[in-house]
Formats: C-alpha cells, structure tokens, sequence
C-alpha cells in the first residue's frame, strides 16, 4: 500500500471526512462543523490511499506554549498498520518547540499513546457539552 500524506484542506471532502469520523468510530460530526474545526487548526494530517481518505489528525496549537492534538481516526480497515503512529507522530514533529503537547483520546487507547511518549495528566479538567453521556462512555470521572 502506497499513502499519500497531505497537510492542507485544500480539496478536502467534508461529507467524506464525516464518514470516516463516523465509520473509524469516533462519532457523528457534521460536515460543516469539521471544516470549521480543520480550518482553526494549525496543523492537519490528511492520509489517503488510492484517493481515499483513510486516516486523519489535527492538532490546535497557539505556536509557542501549547498544542493540543485531537481527532486522530484511521478506518477500520486500515487500523493496524502504522497509519494512527505516524499521524500522531507526524502531528508532534509539527508540534515541535511547543512547551507542552496534550493529547486527547478516546477511553482504552491509553497503551497505544503511551508507547508514543505521551504519559496521563493528573489535573486535566474538562466541561462538555452534555457532560452526562461524557461520564457514560468514559471521558469524564464522577469525582
């Protein structure tokens, strides 16, 4: 398999970054409200194969003190590969200089990010907006 890796949001299908969200699965996010989020992020990592959108990563970063990396997906299909290491990989090498790297992960990918350097924060907080079903599917403790 031969990938090719992009970094902008030029040509980027919305509708077809939606499926994958939804298909990876990391949720229903609509079209509209991912090119909004793509475009207030400095850096973006794009994955296709053979014209197909596979894998994807973004980081929000202010370009000094703080970059945040989020919504990392890779297809089903293509899990297992390589393609969510270097997403991730990729993100923080442009992340470089930074004085911190957060990451946000869905609950039980942990090990996976782990390997990859990054190490659980004791003080992180977080509001969401409907904080109920965050504490539900484990994004959120109770205490």
């Amino acid at each position: 398999m031969e990938f090719e890796w992009r970094y902008s949001i030029e040509k980027i299908s919305w509708d077809e970054l939606s499926g994958l969200y939804r298909l990876a699965p990391l949720g229903n996010k609509k079209p509209a409200d991912l090119e909004r989020a793509f475009t207030n992020s400095m850096f973006r990592c794009f994955v296709f194969e053979q014209g197909r959108l596979v894998g994807v990563g973004r980081a929000l970063a202010d370009g000094i003190d703080c970059s945040c990396i989020c919504d990392v997906a890779v297809l089903p299909e293509y899990q297992g590969l390589g393609i969510g290491k270097n997403i991730v990989s990729r993100l923080v090498a442009l992340s470089s200089g930074h004085k911190k790297i957060i990451l946000y992960a869905q609950p039980g990918k942990e090990s996976f990010y782990k390997k990859l350097g990054f190490k659980r924060m004791n003080t992180a907080m977080a509001i969401f907006g409907n904080q109920a079903r965050a504490v539900e599917i484990g994004l959120l403790s109770e205490t």
